[in-house]
């Protein structure tokens, strides 16, 4: 599926979010606003797994260079977050 993008000089820059990121977009706002609780957990849940998932896409499948890095950068914060939490 193709989704709107701002381009320069042939090179996408900005492109409007994909499910997993408003996803992951969403459930971060959720959480801000449930503050702590069962609500605050589903959400974090959510939001690192869309994560996950948008991150994954662009690391594998972004249209150029800097997508890619951005989805390994998305996927590197994943993982540093979560060793976080568990440790």
């Amino acid at each position: 599926m193709d989704y709107p993008s701002l381009q320069v000089r042939g090179v996408t820059v900005a492109q409007f979010p994909n499910p997993p990121l408003i996803v992951a977009l969403v459930a971060v706002l959720v959480s801000w606003i449930a503050g702590e609780g069962s609500v605050y957990d589903v959400a974090r849940a959510v939001f690192y797994v869309a994560l996950t998932v948008w991150a994954w896409e662009e690391a594998t499948r972004g249209v150029n260079l800097f997508r890619k890095a951005l989805g390994a950068a998305g996927l590197i914060y994943v993982v540093v977050s979560l060793t976080a939490l568990v440790s």
